[in-house]
């Protein structure tokens, strides 16, 4: 641990319990090991609004299934702002695919219908700040060691988290931070035990910040300021705005064609592409097909989302 950093809070949060933490900007949270194979859930709010949330999709986009150090936690859209960057993972098996287990799931599956879980956990710890069961959102799994079989079904492996091991993760907002300890003890998760797990709070040091790029803000990072609706619903039917117009963006809209001169040698190769069958059933599908791949393989930012050819 850097020797300038201060420690502001340290607690332990035993099987069966979470926490929620109120942090500000430029604080640390670790999620340490005790025992080791323990998974964390981990939820996370925007501390002045919380209808900006972590969300388990936009992290999953762009950082993959397994975010580690360098990676960011964002919040859902249309907000899709960094909320807190993974400054340390000793471990690096963390999951943003499964979601959170519930009450449901035990029953379902166990036919356990009283059983610890992280949904209940989750919204007992934030409850201390007003929010309700149906503010739990899909959770970042700390120390979930999950992958893809080979015909596409996700599965959890056996937890290689050791004790003493750690996340170390740096608020980029203020935000309320609510980690658990998983409860799942009848699954693969933490290996069919439940141990608790250590929580400290530091201010970050030059050193922390000096591990974080943050990304560029961009325009459609939307606000309240800018949604037509600017107040939060507060009951719960719903029924029709008598008074509402339709107002999607850039509609109509128009489809024109482009004519692409090709010279005889990108003919022939579009044609050895066509007769393929894999990139189109037009001359101008698989042209399309070809040049929004080269695109996207030279210019796009970030993870490209389109298989190896």
């Amino acid at each position: 641990m850097p020797s300038d950093r201060k420690l502001l809070q340290e607690i332990v949060i035993l099987p069966g319990t979470g926490k929620a933490l109120e942090m500000r900007r430029g604080q640390v949270l670790r999620i340490a090991q005790t025992a080791g194979r323990q998974c964390a859930d981990f939820n996370c709010f925007n501390l002045h609004d919380y209808k900006e949330f972590f969300h388990t999709g936009r992290t999953r986009h762009l950082h993959g299934m397994h975010p580690t150090k360098g990676d960011f936690l964002w919040s859902a859209p249309p907000r899709e702002r960094p909320m807190m960057a993974i400054i340390e993972d000793t471990v690096g098996t963390n999951d943003v695919l499964y979601p959170r287990c519930s009450a449901f799931l035990f029953e379902h599956h166990y036919g356990l219908a009283v059983h610890t879980n992280c949904h209940d956990i989750q919204a007992e710890a934030q409850r201390e700040y007003g929010l309700t069961p149906d503010d739990v959102h899909d959770s970042f799994n700390f120390f979930m060691h999950t992958g893809i079989s080979s015909d596409g079904h996700p599965y959890i492996a056996k937890n290689t988290a050791k004790a003493g091991d750690y996340v170390e993760l740096l608020a980029l907002m203020d935000v309320l931070a609510v980690p658990n300890v998983c409860g799942a003890d009848v699954m693969m998760t933490s290996d069919f035990e439940l141990k608790p797990l250590k929580l400290s709070v530091f201010e970050a040091s030059d050193a922390d910040w000096a591990k974080v790029t943050e990304p560029p803000r961009m325009k459609n990072q939307r606000n309240p300021d800018m949604f037509k609706i600017k107040s939060i619903k507060a009951d719960r039917e719903l029924y029709k705005d008598a008074a509402y117009q339709p107002d999607f963006t850039n509609v109509p809209i128009e489809i024109s064609e482009v004519e692409v001169d090709l010279n005889d040698e990108e003919m022939a190769l579009l044609s050895r592409l066509a007769a393929t069958g894999k990139y189109g059933e037009t001359d101008a599908e698989v042209l399309r097909y070809v040049f929004h791949t080269w695109w996207i393989d030279k210019f796009m930012r970030g993870p490209k989302h389109v298989p190896k050819d």
